[in-house]
């Protein structure tokens, strides 16, 4: 027996002098169902079984590992090596990841969201802000304007807004606040109940959630136009696990990000929106549409206020604020162009 186990240990240590990675799976926590907004993952554990011959393996979970609003905690202690996140979901964890969930910053792409925010999980501030939780940022799921699905007597006008109760988090819930709605926060698999039973009239979501958890089922308007901004919500990395990783795999993870981010976007730039319009259509959801001039005013009174209180809250708690919204702002009028 001794024999044999000597041998098997030398045949371990021997494939590793060989270079040969041992084969291990990684735990990755997301939630819902498999849908546009986890493309990126799916892609990316596809791009590395395929490069590894299957000896490095993502195994996905959809909530059976922890609640959305938990996944950045179970990243700290270890309980799985991969996740994705929402920074709106838990704004306090990750300040300053929600600079790019201010509203109306004026981006108009989910390339021009992709590039901003790989741009941004580059800063030092941010790296060091996600390395409290043991966390490095591996990729953004970049996602449209959000808008509003609602039930009841539709808005007319921004002013029909005033004692809504809707379903929006970070700077789009401080943006309708500022138009005298209720805004509220709640994970995303709550909302289709909470929308059912008239805890909220309305509920903010990209296109995609919309299809994945029913609203649309229950809506009957929608904002087409309202576009107050949209939630960052990265992929993580247990930084303990990325650092445990061989050359190979690590190779092979890092080396699909950029791959799996084209296929998140040509997926729902052309599956997902091909599906939008036709899906309102079959429900009879009403399009609403708001004035060019009442969208002007609603920019100007949310998006500076906003901004002027992000900066000071952020550069309070000793976060370079200024710097990390100049840098944003300052990259919206160049990436595209």
């Amino acid at each position: 027996m001794k024999a044999a186990i000597g041998a098997m240990t030398l045949g371990a240590f021997g494939c590793c002098l060989a270079g040969e990675a041992l084969a291990e799976t990684w735990n990755v926590s997301l939630w819902g169902k498999r849908r546009a907004f986890t493309e990126n993952v799916e892609k990316l554990a596809e791009l590395v079984s395929e490069k590894t011959d299957g000896e490095f393996t993502l195994s996905l979970s959809y909530g059976g590992l922890s609640k959305s609003t938990e996944n950045l905690d179970g990243i700290e202690i270890g309980a799985f090596e991969m996740a994705q996140i929402c920074a709106g979901y838990h704004r306090d964890k990750n300040p300053t990841l929600t600079v790019l969930e201010l509203p109306f910053l004026g981006v108009d792409s989910l390339e021009q969201e992709r590039d901003l925010s790989m741009a941004l999980y580059r800063h030092p501030a941010v790296e060091a802000d996600l390395a409290r939780w043991n966390a490095t940022l591996l990729m953004p799921t970049p996602m449209p304007q959000y808008n509003f699905v609602g039930v009841g007597a539709p808005p007319r006008s921004l002013a029909d807004f005033k004692g809504m109760t809707v379903r929006a988090t970070g700077g789009i819930g401080e943006a309708m606040e500022i138009i005298g709605a209720v805004p509220t926060s709640m994970d995303a698999t709550e909302v289709r109940q909470a929308l059912d039973s008239g805890v909220v009239k309305a509920v903010s979501f990209a296109p995609h959630a919309h299809m994945s958890f029913g609203t649309i089922d229950t809506g009957s308007w929608w904002t087409t136009n309202l576009n107050p901004g949209t939630v960052n919500c990265p992929v993580v990395v247990n930084s303990d696990a990325l650092a445990a990783l061989s050359e190979d795999h690590r190779a092979a993870l890092l080396g699909s990000v950029d791959e799996a981010l084209a296929h998140y976007i040509d997926y729902y730039n052309s599956e997902t929106m091909s599906r939008w319009g036709p899906a309102l259509d079959e429900r009879g959801i009403e399009r609403i549409t708001f004035a060019p001039e009442a969208m002007a005013e609603f920019r100007e009174a949310a998006a500076g206020p906003v901004a002027a209180a992000w900066i000071e809250e952020m550069s309070a708690r000793g976060l370079p604020a200024q710097e990390l919204y100049d840098s944003v702002t300052g990259q919206i009028g160049q990436i595209g162009q």
